[in-house]
């Protein structure tokens, strides 16, 4: 079987692009595999193309300044907004154009692939409107539907039925689009994202450093868990918070830890193509998220031993962690009650290993060879009711 990946844009750095080259390498094992980008605006993708996978990129974005020169049609095209897509999502996403919505017209029209799968609203949209009738068609969220603007839930309600699947990561948001598309049982479906095999160093859980890992805006929320750190930092001084990741206002997030005097016992570690090996170096992960897609951060911590401290956020976390077992799910917004569990995670070295062995037993309910045949089982389901309802019209 021929399976097509779309991104917006392969070769950027976020968690919906890592996962999705994850999806593509394990599907690769048994599959042909390429990842579609609508734009691109580098020359080689941000992370490692896993073997047998092919990417290539539909059209230059307009930022790359290094870019070859366009045709003329072409810039004109891109400097007009695109027709499907709803103004929030292309104002979140410079990916989508008219030119990006012709070169993936274009694209599908021509495409060999037996199923294409689409990984953003945006993209879920253009797939379920220009696709020609005899391809498969998966729609994948990343986001709750609840922390869409509400032009993209229009459209979501306008063009999601038009595609022959959808998937999403957590039960909460399945329940949630069940009821917001009502009438198609077997139509969507939970698919958590993969852990990809390796060989996953441990931590042994004796350094002293809490770590947490996302992009530096708003919803990662990171300004209280510099305040419940605080509390941490002052009972124990030898203690350190690494926080990964990029983009957003981290001068707003220096400002803070300036505020706090935490500017020796905290550093903003940027983005790093190795995060399960900086996690390993960590003894306890934090999670300070508003809401969470799904906590693949949590997944990646736990398969390295390191047991997890988070606010029970909507969505991923509580499906993820099992609290007192092998981490601490303690009230949403609480700064105070994410201080004590970090507090009693870092004074309890005895408890921290005993949540650290049963996390790396709960990260292999998600490994990546599981996730893939349950692709594998999802498509061929979705393939054989479109044969059916085919054969039936004729």
């Amino acid at each position: 079987m021929k399976i097509a990946l779309l991104l917006a844009n392969a070769y950027g750095m976020g968690g919906t692009i890592r996962t999705v080259f994850n999806l593509a390498g394990g599907l690769a094992e048994r599959h042909e595999v390429e990842i579609i980008s609508l734009i691109n605006h580098r020359e080689k993708p941000f992370f490692t193309v896993p073997e047998g996978v092919a990417v290539r990129a539909l059209a230059p974005s307009r930022e790359w300044t290094q870019r070859p020169k366009q045709p003329m049609v072409a810039r004109w095209r891109e400097k007009r907004a695109c027709g499907t897509v709803p103004k929030s999502e292309q104002e979140r996403n410079g990916a989508f154009n008219s030119r990006t919505e012709y070169e993936l017209r274009r694209y599908l029209r021509g495409t060999d692939a037996d199923v294409v799968v689409g990984t953003r609203p945006g993209v879920n949209m253009l797939l379920a409107r220009w696709a020609p009738p005899g391809l498969l068609t998966i729609g994948q969220e990343h986001v709750n539907l609840d922390n869409h603007q509400h032009d993209v839930r229009d459209a979501i309600r306008r063009y999601y039925p038009r595609l022959n699947g959808l998937t999403v990561l957590t039960e909460a948001d399945k329940r949630a689009y069940e009821e917001y598309l009502p009438g198609r049982p077997d139509w969507i479906t939970t698919m958590p994202n993969g852990l990809p095999p390796g060989d996953y160093p441990r931590s042994t859980l004796e350094n002293p450093i809490i770590a947490t890992a996302g992009r530096l805006t708003p919803i990662k929320q990171y300004p209280k868990l510099l305040e419940a750190f605080a509390v941490v930092a002052e009972a124990h001084p030898e203690w350190r918070l690494r926080i990964y990741g990029g983009g957003g206002n981290e001068g707003a997030l220096k400002a803070k830890i300036a505020e706090l005097g935490l500017h020796n016992q905290v550093a903003i570690m940027g983005r790093t193509k190795d995060l399960t090996g900086e996690l390993a170096k960590a003894s306890i992960l934090a999670v300070s998220s508003r809401t969470e897609g799904f906590g693949m951060t949590i997944i990646e911590g736990f398969s390295v031993g390191v047991p997890a401290v988070s606010f029970d956020c909507p969505h991923g976390p509580r499906e993820i962690i099992t609290s007192e077992r092998d981490g601490l799910l303690v009230p949403h917004q609480d700064v105070g009650a994410l201080a004590s569990g970090l507090l009693r995670l870092v004074e309890d070295p005895e408890e921290r290993r005993r949540m650290g062995e049963e996390a790396v037993r709960t990260a292999r309910r998600y490994d990546l060879p599981l996730i893939t045949e349950r692709w594998e089982k999802f498509i061929n389901e979705r393939l054989a009711v479109k044969t059916a309802d085919t054969a039936a019209a004729a």
